[in-house]
């Protein structure tokens, strides 16, 4: 005969091996969410429209667009463009050097959401310097969107397409540089950079030297390979900018998306110091 005591000592025991067996099973969900994490990394600044992997399940291993179906957007921080429109620009190869290789060069985006300074970095990356220069000499980057934010796991804003869908290029792609990069260290690209976006597939080793005129700006350190250009650095004023556009959000509410902010380069400018 099993005493009221015993009875409820082993109905505690099996609610206890109930959780664990649940915790552990949430365990292994995560595990597996990490490794597709880790495998979406090498095509979530590719270029393309696609769909981020990482922040697709809540905890519980329950789809987010069942747990926050609906996010809620925040409220827009940034101006409305300037008056203009896109100017369609495509060339058939890849422009000419004529930058000065020792010289520092910078590029101002003037945003709707606050002036966002860039150095650039010359020397290490010529190519990609000189097709900036280029393109924002012939006016390519003005009254473009800045079209996707993403805030797990990698922390970017992506802009430079005319058509802001994530597909747009100039007509004609650069070589991959500064990929040895001492700043890119245990596969982290540090807040602050500003890099390349390409069609690069490290699974099928694919797409290298296919980046054009799409560059993404990391305004948090965050875990990537080292298979996209960087190219130069953030202001100071403009990581400010960066951060008041972050916290706008973007607008799946699961991790990649276009962002709630307005933000659109109104002119872009290099000089040369």
């Amino acid at each position: 005969m099993v005493s009221s005591d015993q009875r409820r000592r082993q109905l505690a025991r099996e609610k206890f091996l109930r959780q664990q067996q649940r915790r552990e099973a949430a365990r292994r969900r995560a595990r597996m969410r990490n490794a597709v994490i880790a495998s979406a990394l090498a095509v979530v600044v590719t270029g393309g429209a696609v769909s981020y992997a990482a922040g697709a399940f809540d905890d519980d291993g329950k789809p987010k667009d069942e747990v926050n179906a609906s996010p809620t957007k925040k409220a827009d921080p940034c101006e409305k463009p300037a008056s203009g429109k896109v100017k369609p620009l495509s060339f058939k190869k890849e422009p000419a050097m004529t930058i000065d290789k020792s010289a520092d060069y910078a590029m101002k985006l003037s945003t709707t959401c606050g002036d966002i300074g860039l150095d650039l970095s010359a020397a290490k990356a010529p190519h990609t310097v000189n097709s900036f220069n280029f393109l924002v000499n012939k006016g390519y980057l003005d009254h473009t969107k800045c079209h996707r934010l993403t805030a797990g796991g990698i922390y970017v804003l992506q802009c430079g397409d005319q058509q802001g869908t994530g597909e747009g290029t100039p007509g004609y792609s650069i070589p991959d540089e500064n990929l040895k990069d001492k700043k890119l260290k245990g596969n982290v690209y540090p807040a602050g950079t500003v890099a390349m976006a390409n069609r690069y597939s490290a699974e099928k080793k694919t797409g290298r030297d296919s980046g054009g005129s799409q560059f993404f700006l990391v305004y948090q350190d965050s875990q990537l390979p080292p298979d996209y250009t960087p190219f130069g650095t953030i202001s100071d004023s403009g990581m400010k900018v960066l951060k008041k556009i972050a916290d706008a959000g973007e607008s799946t509410g699961q991790g990649d998306g276009a962002p709630n902010a307005t933000v659109v380069i109104n002119k872009a400018t290099v000089s040369k110091s």
